[in-house]
């Protein structure tokens, strides 16, 4: 929602007419402000989409291999969004603060200053996708991560497709002991030799 308050103020309200018939960025007459702020912005709006997308369908991803993957490109586009909303606000900032003032200024200045707080609450809100990111990558570790089939809970909840019993085996389990305590000594046949 940010990204679309950012490059839907500047490209409404953020190109003026100062004494000429062409349009110039509000921001100092600085196209490449303008031009960044928009194009990171929509990027960041398609890259939303794209990851609600992925998060929706996590489920359905069956390699362990691909859901890590997944998982990584999360946090690293994240946390590089993060720096590049940082870059923009600082731009649009210096820009905005070095642009003299007039009247056609005047009435783009709250698309402005739109664009140069949403760019800020951008960058807060990309660092907390990276956290949450990162945090969902060390719980990788953890299967229930990669797991999709809840385990059950209780002391005797097995594995789902395995039957689950008392839990105590007796001896009446097998057919017969696996060693016997009253074997002879000396079987029938058989004779120690003496030394």
């Amino acid at each position: 929602v940010f990204s679309v308050v950012v490059f839907g103020s500047i490209i409404n309200e953020g190109y003026i007419n100062i004494n000429s018939p062409e349009l110039h960025c509000v921001y100092n007459k600085n196209e490449g402000a303008c031009n960044y702020a928009i194009s990171i912005g929509i990027i960041a709006f398609f890259a939303c989409i794209f990851f609600l997308f992925l998060d929706i369908n996590f489920a359905q991803i069956s390699s362990v291999k691909d859901r890590k993957k997944a998982v990584i490109l999360d946090m690293g586009f994240s946390a590089f969004w993060a720096f590049l909303w940082f870059v923009c606000f600082c731009f649009l900032a210096n820009q905005w603060q070095r642009t003299p003032y007039s009247q056609e200024v005047d009435q783009a200045a709250d698309a402005a200053r739109a664009a140069i707080a949403f760019s800020f609450f951008s960058i807060i809100t990309w660092v907390v996708m990276a956290v949450m990111a990162y945090q969902r990558f060390r719980l990788g570790t953890d299967m229930s991560l990669f797991a999709t089939d809840q385990f059950g809970s209780g002391p005797n909840g097995g594995y789902p497709g395995y039957p689950t019993g008392s839990g105590i085996e007796t001896t009446e389990t097998y057919q017969s002991p696996p060693f016997t305590e009253n074997a002879d000594i000396n079987p029938k046949g058989y004779q120690a030799p003496s030394y």
